[in-house]
Formats: structure tokens, C-alpha cells, sequence
């Protein structure tokens, strides 16, 4: 499967967030063959959590199915806006490998903007990134959710 499948999975899993009343935000974890590991939509505010974030909540997933904090190699996390600085260092902290994100979060963001983390001498590990898989359909998802609210 192309990264384009796996967004649309994320994708999919923000849809389900924003029906749901949470920001539209999804996350798909898959190993080096194309399975699926782990998926997860925000739900901060299901789960009375601020850090149920997309990625948290598949990062524990996978944790959880794998039986260890740190995930095996070869993993790639998809999550359809580019991870906040708390969503880069739990990144770091599980040894993913490769990071795959739609769109871009100049105000929020961790990765390309703000507290850039994967660029930190202190980040002990660094994925692989690749920005702007399905970029346009995440950031009007966003918008639209948004726009809805006001």
C-alpha cells in the first residue's frame, strides 16, 4: 500500500473524530510489510485526557500490541496534521522510524514549525519525515470542522 492509502485510512479516522465533536485529527501505525499495527482519532475530549492526541492514542495501541514502550523497527506513523511538539517527543521516545503527516500546523506543529523536535541535539531519536501526503484533503477537513464551530 502507498502512503496515500494510509492517509485516507487517517483520514477516515479524522472524519470519524469530527463526527464524534473532536478535532478532526487520525493516526495509523503500520509495520514495514503495509499492516496495520495501531490506529487512533483524537478524543481529548471523550476521554476527559488532554494528551489522547491522534498519535498518543495509536502509540499506545501499539505499545500495547507489541508488549513493549519501544515499538519495533521499520514502524511508519500517518497522522493527517503534523504532530505537536508533545506528539514529536512520544514519537522519539517509541523509536518510530518514519513519520508521514498531511497537512502542516505552522501555529501548533512540532516537526517542520515551533519546537521543530526531531532537530533538537537533545532528541535521542529522529524519524525519517515525509510532509504533505493528502495535505490538501487534511487541511480542508480541518478548516471545514472549524468553520462549522464559529
Amino acid at each position: 500500500m502507498s502512503d496515500e492509502d494510509h492517509m485516507d485510512r487517517a483520514l477516515a479516522l479524522a472524519q470519524a473524530a469530527a463526527g464524534a465533536g473532536e478535532a478532526p485529527i487520525g493516526c495509523v501505525i503500520v509495520d514495514g510489510a503495509g499492516e496495520v499495527i495501531a490506529e487512533g482519532a483524537n478524543a481529548p475530549i471523550a476521554l476527559h485526557d488532554p494528551t489522547a492526541h491522534a498519535e498518543i492514542v495509536a502509540l499506545r495501541k501499539a505499545a500495547a500490541a507489541l508488549e513493549n514502550y519501544r515499538l519495533k523497527p521499520g514502524l511508519t506513523l500517518y497522522v493527517t496534521l503534523e504532530p505537536c511538539a508533545m506528539c514529536a517527543g512520544a514519537i522519539s521516545n517509541a523509536r518510530i522510524a518514519r513519520v508521514v503527516y498531511g497537512a502542516s500546523d505552522p501555529k501548533g506543529g512540532g516537526v517542520a514549525h515551533g519546537a521543530r523536535v526531531f532537530d533538537q541535539p537533545t532528541c535521542h531519536w529522529k524519524p525519517a519525515v515525509t510532509s504533505g501526503v493528502c495535505a490538501d484533503a487534511a487541511s480542508t477537513l480541518l478548516k471545514d470542522f472549524f468553520k462549522a464551530r464559529r
